[in-house]
């Protein structure tokens, strides 16, 4: 029986235009959520969204506004790199991830999170939400974008670049967290991007 990867490229069938829409909804929906946790606990995460995190925590800007502007230098890179699709996917799942990343407080209230246990659920939420996106040929720009481009130009895990990025971020927020808390935050930017390493090669999996 032929699996997904020897599947000729003449028979493999692309996402149609609801499925990548349903995507969208659910990759953001799934990764906004892991952000609201890491906020809630006072933990950030590697990426442009640790670095949004940092901006949030540093000066009080909401973190979905902090984050849509952090990524919009990235545009460009995307669009002459990797196509108008890519780019308008990537434009939609960053702007959904800002705005449900606010929304999820009105909808739920958890009034004690262990900052553990918020690290650990949350980036592996956020690493599933990043390999759905991934799949519909979508990220959540910055750090995604470069990852992908250079995965897709030279064959470099985009798992393990995004790990060395976000283990940089993470470690940046020394003076901005506490030591147990920018522990619990490396420990979950690993575990996110073990996530995406293991589950997103190149030419393990192409629709």
């Amino acid at each position: 029986m032929a699996t997904a990867s020897s599947t000729p490229l003449s028979e493999r069938i692309p996402h149609s235009l609801i499925e990548d829409v349903l995507a969208l909804l659910l990759g953001t929906l799934v990764v906004s959520f892991g952000a609201a946790l890491l906020k809630q606990a006072g933990a950030l995460t590697g990426g442009m969204a640790g670095l949004a995190f940092l901006i949030h925590y540093t000066t009080g800007v909401k973190f979905g506004a902090a984050f849509f502007a952090v990524n919009l230098p990235f545009y460009y890179l995307a669009f002459r790199r990797m196509g108008k699709g890519f780019v308008i996917k990537t434009f939609c799942a960053v702007g959904l991830v800002s705005v449900f990343t606010e929304l999820h407080s009105h909808f739920i209230d958890v009034s004690s999170l262990n900052p553990l246990y918020a690290a650990i659920l949350a980036n592996c939420m956020m690493g599933i939400g990043f390999i759905v996106l991934f799949r519909h040929k979508s990220s959540l720009g910055g750090s995604n974008i470069l990852a992908l481009y250079l995965q897709d130009r030279y064959k470099l895990s985009a798992g393990k670049f995004m790990m060395g990025v976000d283990v940089c971020i993470v470690v940046a927020s020394l003076f901005v967290v506490s030591l147990q808390m920018l522990a619990v935050s490396i420990l979950g930017a690993v575990i996110l991007n073990l996530i995406i390493a293991m589950n997103h090669r190149p030419n393990r999996y192409l629709a």
